[in-house]
């Protein structure tokens, strides 16, 4: 039961993070996700997840490195091969020497070999913490193919001359000649061994449907397995575990790419099953990391033997040279890179984007957590608990200076320029409108067809007439113009109710729409706040009506209160019309005659509605469509923000017009439910 609560806690977590950074977008879901770690393991019942590296490694490393491998782009990869092996392999074997010497000069307590061994687990970077840090900005694509490259090769490299490093500080010996040769058989070997399997795990796969097996949850299970069951027969053959998932993904995706898979009802359960289950197993690596980091931290900050604030040193100083040493290999290489065909940007910007990106993660601290307890002859490895505190502090802080520096760098040297952010929002608002467009003909049926179609008009209307959509400033001040047109509404219902002609009730209703269309202007979490109220006490008061059936007179009574609250928002669109006329100058004519032209639609609308009983089912309908439209809308734009095409600016822009749109909605709407 204890377990079970352990994985409940870390998928909540998981959870938590997501909303948290729905909120504050601008920080990584990695660091969110760490905080969240280490705010669980110094709670007083604080949960305490042990580090198996091993288990880790085949649990965590394997089908996220498998995946990346599928979904990596092959010709991509292999045009690059040059600026990727430069640093998968040359920046690797230059860090470990470099950054070693470094090490050991600072600190003299740790020995050459183990020096060495904390410069190799060092060299690694993380592709996941990257993918995530640059989802939320606009990546050269490039750059991005040589990132994720760079991330499928370095791990294996990285853990290869780590193994030989901490081998020998164990024993004491140590042969370039050997190691060199070693590495080599374990690299290629575990590739070639990854591929050759996966080619196996195809056929079987083929096998099975030859016999009539064509059952999706069984292949679905095997494309599960086959990273597992890859990683650890490879490295029980003491090869490269991680080369061959990694060889086995890009054979899989090759297989998929020439069609052999078994039916399209697979692809959909496939790519459905692996997001969720690469979201959990990403969310699970960085919570785990945090969730390590207050032990290290005691283990040493506990210790009189080390000073807290020299260690701190130690941390600030191997990350400085680490990215100083990424800088000068990258500008020294970078020739070799623009003959790749590298984005047309300042060199400087693009070197230094790369540089940044070079994230430490999962990979540095697992592999720390190997260094065995005891070298031959029973003495203890040499400041063991030192090495895995300055992995850890390394980690944390080139995942912060990629979250604070890498948004900055990547910006495009014209993201400044209105028409670019202009034209981002035009084709961001389009892309709403079909989302929104696309969830109305999902919902389609034969009964709610008018409803449905009405909305998708509105739709395409809108979606027309995009192309001539005024800029960033001319909204701002079309918002500002609604908000005079509502004080006027407000100083038309304020003397009413001073005058005793308003009577408790439509009160009540008045000032909530007043209260929502203020807040659609001017603040978005307040009015998406109220937005769920109000349709919570609409959907209870529904609900009510299932149960307490109403009589004649009460149906009476209702109608002439709906005809008071009509005929009232009537008269005060009226009385905002009349104050925007006595307002409007032939410089802001346009603007004007817009908000007008808005409250005239209103108008039409609310008379209709006092007209019409039968609308009321017709209304019903519409507005369940068009809250799942409004959604729709929400959905696409924060997707295009994770995807990073979209700027935090212009994302709060759509946002604020989704809120104005649905304000007025809204209202037009709430006469056939109160």
């Amino acid at each position: 039961m204890e377990f079970f609560l352990v994985i409940l806690s870390l998928l909540a977590l998981i959870g938590l993070a997501s909303f948290i950074n729905h909120f504050i977008p601008y920080i990584p879901v990695p660091l969110i996700q760490i905080a969240l770690g280490v705010t669980l393991a110094i709670l007083p019942m604080g949960i305490k997840v042990p580090m198996n590296p091993e288990l880790f490694f085949i649990l965590f490393i394997a089908p996220l490195l498998f995946h990346d491998g599928r979904h990596a782009s092959r010709e991509e990869l292999w045009k690059l091969r040059k600026p990727i092996l430069l640093l998968a392999l040359g920046l690797v074997f230059i860090t470990v020497f470099a950054i070693g010497s470094l090490i050991h000069w600072i600190i003299p307590s740790i020995p050459w070999p183990a020096a060495f061994a904390l410069a190799a687990i060092l060299s690694p970077t993380d592709v996941v913490a990257v993918s995530s840090i640059s989802s939320r900005v606009k990546m050269p694509e490039q750059i991005m193919h040589v990132l994720e490259g760079e991330g499928l090769m370095n791990d294996a490299s990285g853990l290869v001359a780590f193994k030989f490093a901490v081998a020998a500080t164990v024993t004491g010996a140590f042969s370039i000649a050997d190691a060199s040769g070693s590495f080599f058989v374990i690299s290629i070997g575990g590739f070639l061994g990854g591929a050759l399997l996966a080619l196996i795990i195809i056929q079987l796969r083929t096998f099975i449907r030859r016999l009539g097996m064509d059952d999706v949850t069984i292949h679905m299970l095997i494309q599960l397995l086959t990273p597992f069951v890859i990683f650890f027969v490879i490295e029980h053959l003491h090869l490269s575990g991680i080369l061959s998932v990694v060889a086995a993904g890009i054979v899989h995706a090759i297989h998929q790419d020439r069609n052999r898979i078994p039916a399209g009802s697979l692809e959909i359960v496939s790519r459905s099953t692996w997001t969720v289950l690469i979201y959990i197993l990403n969310g699970l690596v960085f919570v785990i990391l945090g969730l390590q980091v207050p032990g290290v931290l005691n283990e040493i900050f506990r210790d009189p033997l080390f000073d807290n604030w020299q260690v701190i040193q130690y941390i600030l100083i191997i990350s400085v040279a680490l990215l100083v040493l990424r800088f000068l290999w990258i500008s020294v290489t970078w020739r070799k890179w623009k003959e790749k065909g590298m984005p047309h940007m300042k060199s400087q910007r693009a070197i230094a984007i790369l540089t940044i990106s070079g994230v430490r993660g999962a990979v540095t601290l697992a592999g720390a957590f190997t260094i065995p307890f005891v070298i031959e002859g029973g003495a203890p490895f040499p400041d063991r608990s030192l090495i895995i505190f300055i992995a850890a502090g390394v980690i944390l802080v080139t995942l912060i200076l990629a979250s604070i520096f890498l948004p900055i760098l990547a910006k495009s040297e014209k993201a400044g320029a209105q028409e670019i952010k202009d034209e981002m929002k035009r084709k961001a608002t389009l892309r709403t409108f079909e989302a929104a467009i696309g969830s109305v003909h999902h919902s389609y049926t034969e009964e709610n067809r008018e409803a449905a179609v009405s909305i998708i008009s509105t739709y395409n209307n809108m979606r027309n007439e995009l192309s001539s959509k005024s800029s960033e400033k001319i909204e701002r001040q079309e918002n500002a113009v609604r908000l005079k047109a509502i004080e006027a509404e407000s100083r038309y219902y304020t003397n009413l109710k001073k005058a005793g002609k308003v009577d408790r009730d439509t009160a009540i209703l008045i000032e909530e729409h007043l209260q929502r269309r203020r807040l659609a202007q001017t603040n978005r979490i307040q009015y998406r706040r109220l937005f769920i109220w109000i349709l919570f006490k609409r959907s209870v008061f529904a609900l009510l009506q299932l149960f307490i059936p109403r009589n004649s007179e009460q149906r009476q009574q209702r109608r002439r209160r709906r005809k008071r609250l009509v005929g009232l928002k009537v008269n005060m669109a009226k009385a905002a019309i009349h104050y925007l006329k006595t307002q409007m100058t032939p410089e802001t004519r346009h603007l004007y005659l817009d908000v007008m032209g808005e409250y005239n639609d209103l108008i039409v609308k609310y008379n209709l509605a006092k007209k019409s009983e039968e609308s009321t089912n017709f209304a019903r309908m519409q507005r369940d469509l068009q809250i799942q439209a409004f959604q729709a809308e929400r959905d696409e734009i924060q997707h295009l923000y994770e995807e990073g095409d979209v700027t935090i600016d212009v994302i709060r822009d759509i946002r604020r017009q989704i809120n104005i749109r649905e304000a007025y909605w809204m209202e037009e709407n709430s006469v056939h439910f109160h």
